[in-house]
Order: C-alpha cells, then sequence, then structure tokens
C-alpha cells in the first residue's frame, strides 16, 4: 500500500479530499512507553515435544498419522520424520505423474514422493534441524517450523538448491546455510515442470473453474498460476475427533495476544458524497492514510506483546522493518475486512480508471489480484477467529530468518511456543475440522509471496489493483 515515494501526479496528499466526508478522525494516542507484561514463565523446548498421553490426540501435519512428537520443527509421524531426512541427506529430486496435487494420507503417502516433500517443506519441516553426519536425533532441539519461500522450496524440489550448496561448499567450505547430508544423487529425473512454479500452479483447466466458480470471469490464458493453497485442497483422512481441553498455559498466552490487538475500527475516513467522482490521487492518498494507520497499530501492537521485554529493540526494528506489509495485509483480510471490502470497496467504486490506466496495467499487478481475490475467499471460507490471527500474526512476525537479527535462537523459540498453541486451540476449538490449522498455516507464505510482489507494482497502478479486487471480493461473495 504505502511506500516511501511520492503519490501520482495530479494531485493528492496525506490529507483529505473535497469529496470526502471526514468527521473528527485522529489517530488513537501512541501506547505508553515500555508498556510490557509480566515476566513470562519460560516454556522450556522439550517441553514442545508432545507427550505420550496427548500423542494419541495429534495427528502428522503431512499424512494424518498418528503423530508421535515435534520432528524438524512440526507435528508429524515417524514415517514422515524418516522420508524427509532421507530425502533431505541424500539430496533426492522426485518426479509427479499427475498435477502435483496428491493426496497426503497414511495409506496414500507413499504413491507419490514429490508431492509428500513438498507438503513437508510447506508445513514447516526445518532442514536446518536435521544432524548433518545423518545420525539420529535433531541438530537443534530449538529449532522450530520454518516458513520458507516459494522460490526457495521451488529450488529444493527441482535440485538446484542442492546444486548450489556443493558448489558453495567446494569454493568456500563449511557453510551455516548449507544443507546437511553427503552428496549422493537420487537417479530421479525432476519434474518437467520444476523450472516454473511447480508447487503452486493448477492446470489451467481448473484455474478457470476456480474463477468461474468464485468470479462468473473468463480468464485470460497468460494469467493460470494460482496460490499454492489450492494444492492443498485435498484434505487427507485423519484420525477422527476426539474430546480434549485446552491447555491452560495456551489459554493465557492467547488471550494476552488478544489482548495487545486494536480491534476497534479503523478511525481514516472512508465515507463518500453521494454522486462524487474519486480521482486517482484521492484514492491513492487515502490509501495511503489507511497504511499509515494500519502501520501505527503494529507499532503498537509490538509494545504490547506479551514477550516484549525477550528481545531487543533493534530486532523489533529488525523484524518489523520486514514484515510490516505481511501484517498488515493479513489484518486486512481478517480483523478489518469488514471495512476494507465495504467502506473503501464503496469508495473505490466511485474511481473510473483511463483507459490507458488500464492499457499499462502490469503483468506482476494481474498476479496479485488473483492471488489476493483466492486468499480473500480463503479467508471468507475459514472465518477465522480473533485468536486465531493473533497467532498466525505472532508466527508471521516471529521470523527468524531474517537478516540482521542478534537472537536467532531466541526467535526460533518464541516462533515454535505460538505455532504449538496456535495448534492446540484449534484442535481444541474447531474438533470436526482437522484440517483447520494447516490451512490456516498455509495461508502465511502466501501472504508473505503477495506482500513481496506488492512492492513492485508501481505506485500508480495501485488504485486500481485496490478496485478491482474489492469489486470482484465483494460481488463474488454476493453470488455465494
Amino acid at each position: 500500500m504505502e511506500r516511501d515515494e511520492q503519490p501520482p501526479s495530479g494531485g493528492g496528499g496525506g490529507g483529505g479530499s473535497a469529496g470526502f466526508l471526514e468527521p473528527p478522525a485522529v489517530l488513537p494516542p501512541p501506547p505508553r512507553n515500555g508498556f510490557c507484561q509480566d515476566e513470562l514463565t519460560e516454556l522450556d523446548p522439550g517441553t514442545i515435544s508432545v507427550p505420550d498421553d496427548r500423542a494419541e490426540q495429534r495427528s502428522c501435519l503431512i499424512c494424518g498419522d498418528r503423530a508421535t512428537g515435534l520432528h524438524y520443527g512440526i507435528i508429524s509421524c515417524e514415517g514422515c520424520k524418516g522420508f524427509f531426512k532421507r530425502s533431505i541427506c541424500n539430496k533426492r529430486v522426485y518426479r509427479c505423474s499427475r498435477d502435483k496435487n496428491c493426496v497426503m494420507s497414511r495409506k496414500q503417502r507413499n504413491r507419490c514422493q514429490y508431492c509428500r516433500l513438498l507438503k513437508c517443506l510447506q508445513m514447516g519441516m526445518n532442514r536446518k534441524a536435521i544432524r548433518e553426519d545423518g545420525m539420529p536425533g535433531g541438530r537443534n532441539k530449538s529449532i522450530g517450523p520454518v516458513q520458507i519461500s516459494e522460490e526457495e522450496i521451488e529450488r529444493i524440489m527441482s535440485g538446484q538448491e542442492f546444486e548450489d550448496e556443493a558448489n558453495h561448499w567446494s569454493n568456500h567450505g563449511d557453510s551455516d546455510h548449507s544443507s546437511p547430508g553427503n552428496r549422493a544423487s537420487e537417479s530421479n529425473q525432476p519434474s518437467p515442470g520444476s523450472t516454473l512454479s511447480s508447487s503452486r500452479s493448477l492446470e489451467l483447466n481448473g484455474f478457470m473453474a476456480f474463477r468461474e466458480q468464485y468470479m462468473g470471469m473468463s480468464v485470460p490464458p497468460h494469467y493460470q498460476y494460482i496460490p499454492h493453497l489450492l494444492g492443498y485442497s485435498a484434505h487427507s483422512p485423519l484420525l477422527p475427533p476426539q474430546a480434549r481441553s485446552l491447555d491452560p498455559q495456551s489459554y493465557s498466552l492467547i488471550h494476552q495476544l488478544v489482548s495487545a490487538e486494536d480491534l476497534e475500527p479503523l478511525g481514516t475516513p472512508m465515507l463518500i458524497e453521494d454522486g462524487y467522482t474519486v480521482t486517482q490521487a484521492e484514492l491513492f492518498a487515502l490509501l495511503c492514510r489507511l497504511a499509515d494507520e494500519l502501520l501505527f497499530r503494529q507499532i503498537a501492537w509490538i509494545k504490547k506483546l506479551p514477550f516484549f521485554c525477550e528481545l531487543s529493540i533493534k530486532d523489533y526494528t529488525c523484524l518489523l522493518s520486514s514484515t510490516w506489509q505481511e501484517l498488515v495485509l493479513l489484518s486486512s483480510l481478517t480483523v478489518y475486512s469488514k471495512q476494507i471490502f465495504g467502506e473503501l470497496a464503496d469508495v473505490t467504486a466511485k474511481y473510473s480508471p483511463s483507459d490507458e490506466e488500464l492499457h499499462r496495467f502490469s503483468d506482476e499487478g494481474m498476479e496479485v489480484i488473483e492471488r489476493l481475490i483466492y486468499l480473500y475467499h480463503k479467508f471468507h471460507q475459514l472465518k477465522v477467529s480473533n485468536e486465531e490471527y493473533a497467532c498466525m500474526k505472532a508466527i508471521n512476525f516471529l521470523n527468524q530468518d531474517i537478516r540482521g537479527l542478534s537472537s536467532a535462537s531466541q526467535l526460533e523459540q518464541l516462533n515454535k511456543r505460538y505455532w504449538y498453541i496456535c495448534q492446540d486451540f484449534t484442535e481444541y476449538k474447531y474438533t470436526h475440522q482437522p484440517n483447520r490449522f494447516p490451512d490456516l498455516m498455509m495461508c502465511l507464505p502466501e501472504i508473505r509471496y503477495i506482500a513481496g510482489k506488492m512492492v513492485n507494482v508501481p505506485l500508480e497502478q495501485l488504485p486500481l489493483l485496490f478496485k478491482v479486487v474489492l469489486h470482484s471480493c465483494k460481488t463474488g461473495v454476493g453470488k455465494e
């Protein structure tokens, strides 16, 4: 939304426009400086593993089999744990003979090694947690789940990541970022489509059906790739739900996370006079003001986090500068969605782009539109609760892979803590939705990808982008 650049020519700054009805709207006062919750009782990393008396209640995030503990960062079974370790240690490259969208279940998990490894990576299995000598036991017990980019997953699945690491070893010796294991290669050939976004794409027919279902629109052949979340649409048959209770510590930490959120309606005026036509510059200025308020709320949120005292101000600054766009996007799609897809959509409806603006709209902008529309419908379908939103936000914020952090190990433990807590809550609250937690976690890398793509969309195209997304989502939900 907002970036440190000037708005498009034609006027419009941070101030109001003649056509907007602006009640006295002042942003909330800054949070109390240095606010901090009482110091938390530290979670011992060893307690993250699933105890024996609770193992029966947990399912492997990969295949749905009975989970035996926290393996390489996520709750999984012994079978998927061993498969992931062998695949990474032996640098194996697999091939899928179908759509790269095979169902993963206890009975079917061995039918497609490509899709099984793909799901391991998408769900957050951590390669760095595997011992380099290939012996049993994790290399670092404090390492939690990771959220790697689409590009890195693609490089791993195609084998390019292993080749680059081998070249790096031969030129520079050992590296902290190298993959564990030996240099033996698998004889399997990479998938023919692995050079594309293989883990994220569907065939054109599937995408057209998706768009017709939600949008009732035809699809230009050029824009055939959609978010990888659809690749997880085939739910795995899991163990039958069992009655359980929420861990008291999980409840306490979730309550503290929700308390840190500002869930009041946005204060930026979005009312508009009847018959008023909004210009490109005015809409751009409004988007900037919304981004300012949403960013301000993220800064206030950080100071209210229950773990605020556990990290340095330098690390918080680094985390916020790297994730603020993702946090703003996540909040816009969930807790503030009624205003964004209601009031703001009404404003964008008063904006009519010129033929030149339509003609110059970029391919990257079109991809962002498609992914945002899908993600909106995904969240609309899930009806994300405030508790789930607060956990997702914390997990996304606590990204230990960001460069320049001084307390990466502490971040890993915090990330693992809230990953576990979120799963505990969803399995307790939504007993009959065994795939809900994986569905929620699959949204986070997609949000990160979209936020990264939006940076490359020219500023003057943002008003048109928001007009199309908001109009499509609003009309699409009305048809459901």
